[in-house]
C-alpha cells in the first residue's frame, strides 16, 4: 500500500494560481499511475487528470483542459498539478490517487486506483 500525501491547496481568488502536490512514500514511484480526483459540496468525485508511468503522458478532463497541468518527479516521487486561471467552480477537495495494477486506458475510473491520499482543499474566490 502507498501513502500518498497531498499538499498546496488553499484560497485564491478568480484567475490566481495554485500547484498541488502528491507525495507518495514508495520507491518505485514510476511504476504507478498517478491520477487527481477533486469532490465539490454534493457533488461526486470527479476525475481531473492523470498521468503516465514512463513517458508522462497526460490525460484531461474538458473542464480542466487548457488551464490544469499534471507532471511528475520520479526520482522525488511527487506528483504535481499546477492549476491557473481558477475558476470558483474549481474549488473542491483534490485527491491524489495512485495505481499500480491498472494499465488501460480508462484512467479517469475512481475504482482502476488503490491508493489514494486524504486531499487539500482548494478554494476560489469569485
Amino acid at each position: 500500500q502507498v501513502r500518498l500525501v497531498e499538499s498546496g491547496g488553499g484560497l485564491v481568488q478568480t484567475g490566481e494560481s495554485l500547484r498541488l502536490s502528491c507525495s507518495a512514500s514508495v520507491r518505485t514511484f514510476g511504476r504507478y499511475i498517478i491520477a487527481w480526483f477533486r469532490q465539490a459540496p454534493d457533488n461526486e468525485r470527479e476525475f481531473v487528470a492523470a498521468i503516465g508511468r514512463s513517458d508522462g503522458s497526460s490525460r484531461y478532463s474538458d473542464s480542466v483542459k487548457g488551464r490544469f497541468t499534471v507532471s511528475r518527479d520520479n526520482a522525488k516521487n511527487t506528483a504535481f498539478l499546477q492549476m491557473n486561471n481558477l475558476k470558483p467552480e474549481d474549488t473542491a477537495i483534490y485527491y491524489c490517487a495512485a495505481t499500480f495494477l491498472y494499465s488501460g486506458e480508462h484512467v479517469y475510473i475512481q475504482g482502476n486506483y488503490e491508493d489514494w491520499g486524504q486531499g487539500t482543499q482548494v478554494t476560489v474566490s469569485s
